[in-house]
């Protein structure tokens, strides 16, 4: 059988020999639609690349880590403490970032052909598709900071449905009574438990959120949907915002339409990202165990006795960070 070569590839996939090269070296400049290209080319053909061949021979002890929602502070704040955490445990970190708004397909070559301990899968967005081709390929994986439906999937999360009860407590304990609620994407289940456990918590003293808007876990769509939510009358009393990110959007947007806060409107959030205790925002969060979260999941990825196919869902509680804000 005719080897396949770069040529080969090229050819199907409608670009340069040279373009195929710069492909497969992530710091070289190639647009995301050829490079996905070459990808799918290279999968068809069943091309192996030189650099398949150094990734190949490479020696183990390294995790790798699937992030997206860069633009998200909780993310790149996961990537900084599992470099560090897995630096003590004599473990190298592999990073692939999905750009914001691209399927995971785009690195999923690559973090199938390194060979690694295990996958560390951290986005709040992206679907199980990888975490299924992991399992496939009996490389282990474990979801952080998600959970799915499915009864093979590994996960480390923090109690989501719990944390957002602290918050609702909060509110009620406050004596406030008006609450609206900012979430971010239906679909995911940091969303779907958080907002439970916020209306679970606020129904067993009869009350039921006033303003429901969708702020999708950014900052900016959660900028106008605060201005949306400022433009009631009258005010909401509190707001629940499913992440951070969202809740400093709302506050910005009080600061710029001169409500004060906590005074006109309690605000909190959920992860406690950096930016959450700096002294603009001051803002009452649930605190997520990151590290305990990042060790929980290595462990299971290091764990010589674990059946990647096998389920492994685990939960920790959160921690209330009261602040200035609620």
């Amino acid at each position: 059988m005719k080897k396949v070569t770069s040529k080969d590839v090229a050819a199907l996939a409608g670009v340069s020999v040279s373009a195929v090269s710069r492909a497969y070296r992530a710091d070289a400049p190639l647009s995301d639609d050829k490079r996905r290209r070459v990808f799918a080319a290279a999968a068809k053909l069943g091309y192996v690349s030189r650099v398949d061949h150094i990734l190949s021979s490479q020696s183990s002890n390294t995790i790798a880590m699937v992030v997206g929602d860069m633009r998200n502070p909780f993310y790149p704040t996961a990537v900084d403490e599992a470099a560090r955490l897995l630096s003590e445990r004599g473990l190298r970190l592999i990073l692939h970032a999905v750009p914001t708004g691209e399927d995971v397909d785009l690195v999923m070559r690559q973090v199938l052909d390194y060979r690694t301990e295990g996958v560390i899968l951290a986005s709040s967005r992206m679907g199980s598709k990888l975490a299924v081709k992991c399992r496939q390929n009996r490389i282990p994986a474990v979801l952080l900071n998600r959970v799915q439906s499915d009864s093979h999937m590994k996960a480390v999360c923090c109690d989501n449905y719990g944390g957002a009860r602290m918050i609702a407590d909060r509110f009620l304990r406050s004596d406030r009574r008006r609450i609206a609620f900012i979430g971010g994407q239906r679909d995911t289940s940091t969303h779907l438990e958080r907002m439970r456990g916020f209306t679970d918590h606020l129904a067993t003293n009869d009350v039921r959120p006033t303003v429901e808007l969708d702020g999708g876990y950014s900052y900016r769509q959660a900028h106008a949907a605060a201005q949306m939510l400022l433009a009631e009358r009258p005010l909401p009393e509190a707001v629940f915002c499913a992440n951070d990110i969202m809740a400093i959007a709302l506050l910005d947007a009080a600061r710029m339409q001169g409500i004060r806060v906590p005074e006109d409107i309690a605000v909190a959030g959920f992860d406690d990202i950096p930016m959450a205790s700096w002294d603009a925002y001051r803002l009452t969060t649930v605190r997520q165990p990151l590290r305990r979260m990042l060790n929980l999941a290595v462990d299971i990825l290091t764990d010589p006795s674990s059946d990647p196919a096998e389920g492994d869902i685990r939960i920790l509680p959160g921690e209330l960070k009261q602040r200035a804000s609620a």
